[in-house]
C-alpha cells in the first residue's frame, strides 16, 4: 500500500479553515510528506471561490495553482510523484493541458500523475464561461482520449463533439508513460478509468464498494481494450482522524472544517453517502482500526490511499497528525 498527502493547492474554506496556509507552508507540507515517508501528493484545482464559501468565511481563499506549485515541488523534492486530485478538465484546452502536464513530469524526472474528472462545482465552468453549455461527462471522456494522444502522437489531431484539434505536435513528451486517473465515484467516471484511463480515483468509498467497483473496472476493460493497462492504480481519498479511542477520534472529526466540507458534498459529489456513514467511508478511529481498514482496502484491490487529507485546522496539528499516521499507521 503506497500513501499519498492532499496538498493544499485550492483547500481553504473547504476542507480547512480560511487561513490555513500561505505558499511557504503549502510546500512545507509536501517536504514533510516525503520527510515522513510519504509516496506522492496530491494537489486539487480550484479557479474562483464557491458561493458557499463566500457566506461562511469573511476573506477570501487562496487557491494556487496546481501546476504551478507541483513544479516548484518537482525542484525541491527527490522522491515523491506530484500528482493532481484532480486537474478539472473543463477549465483548460487539452492542449495547454497536455503542454503543463508533461512540462512538469520533465521538470519532476517522470514523477507526474494526472488525476482528471469533470470539477465538484458547475459554477467555476459557468463563471469562466457564462452562457456556455457543456456536457461535462461526455467531454472528460473526450478529454481524457485527447490528452493520451497528444502524450503519445507526433502529431495528434481529435475530433469530438466538445474537444477538437488539428494536427498538434507537442513537446517534449512526457519522460515515459503519463498516467491518467479518472476521478469520482459515478459510474461514468469508472467507465472512463476502464476504457481510455490508467488508474481511478474515485474518494470515501467502503472497501465492498471499492471491490464492486474494481470488478466493475475489469469487465468493462476486458469488453473494450483486452483488459486494464499494466500499472492500472486504483488510488482512493480519503479524510483522516487517528485518536486512542473511537469517541476521541469522531469528537474531532467532527471538530474539523474538513467534516462540515464532507457534509456540504453529501448532496452533490458524496450523494448517496449518509452524513452518518462517514466514519465508515474514512480512516476515523483507533490505530488499531485504522490499520484493520487500510487492510481492508488492500484486499478491495487499493494501490494507493491517495490525497489523504486529515482532521485537522492548521499546518502545525496537520504535520503533527502525518507524523503519528506514518508511524503507527505507515
Amino acid at each position: 500500500m503506497k500513501f499519498g498527502l492532499g496538498v493544499p493547492t485550492g483547500t481553504e474554506g473547504l476542507m480547512y479553515p480560511v487561513p490555513y496556509a500561505d505558499i511557504d507552508q503549502a510546500v512545507r507540507l509536501a517536504l514533510e510528506a516525503e520527510r515522513l515517508g510519504f509516496d506522492s501528493v496530491w494537489g486539487n484545482d480550484h479557479v474562483t471561490t464557491q458561493a458557499y464559501v463566500r457566506e461562511e468565511f469573511a476573506e477570501p481563499p487562496r487557491y494556487y495553482d496546481p501546476f504551478g506549485y507541483l513544479s516548484y515541488v518537482a525542484a525541491v523534492t527527490e522522491r515523491i510523484r506530484l500528482a493532481t486530485a484532480i486537474m478539472v478538465l473543463p477549465f483548460r484546452n487539452p492542449v495547454v493541458a497536455a503542454k503543463q502536464a508533461a512540462t512538469l513530469d520533465r521538470l519532476s524526472g517522470g514523477r507526474a500523475v494526472l488525476g482528471v474528472g469533470i470539477g465538484a462545482y458547475r459554477e467555476e465552468f459557468t463563471a469562466m464561461n457564462p452562457g456556455a453549455k457543456l456536457n461535462r461527462g461526455e467531454h472528460a471522456a473526450e478529454a481524457i482520449q485527447a490528452l493520451k494522444a497528444l502524450f503519445t502522437e507526433r502529431r495528434a489531431s481529435y475530433h469530438g463533439a466538445w474537444v477538437s484539434f488539428e494536427d498538434v505536435e507537442s513537446y517534449p513528451k512526457p519522460v515515459s508513460t503519463l498516467p491518467i486517473l479518472s476521478g469520482g465515484n459515478a459510474p461514468a467516471s469508472r467507465t472512463r478509468a476502464a476504457l481510455y484511463g490508467d488508474g481511478w480515483l474515485p474518494a470515501c468509498l467502503t472497501p465492498e464498494e471499492v471491490a464492486k467497483g474494481v470488478a466493475d473496472l475489469r469487465a468493462q476493460a476486458e469488453e473494450a481494450r483486452g483488459g486494464l493497462p499494466a500499472g492500472f492504480e486504483v488510488a482512493l481519498q480519503l479524510a483522516v482522524c487517528v485518536a486512542p479511542t473511537m469517541e476521541q477520534a469522531w469528537e474531532k472529526f467532527r471538530a474539523s472544517q474538513l467534516h462540515n466540507h464532507m457534509v456540504s458534498l453529501s448532496k452533490t459529489t458524496l450523494k448517496d453517502q449518509g452524513v452518518e456513514d462517514l466514519a465508515t467511508r474514512n480512516l476515523i478511529g483507533t490505530p488499531e482500526s485504522v490499520r484493520e481498514r487500510v487492510e481492508a482496502y488492500r484486499a478491495a484491490g487499493v494501490d494507493t490511499l491517495a490525497g489523504l487529507l486529515f482532521a485537522a485546522n492548521t499546518v502545525e496539528e496537520t504535520i503533527d497528525a502525518m507524523s503519528e499516521f506514518s508511524e503507527v499507521i505507515m
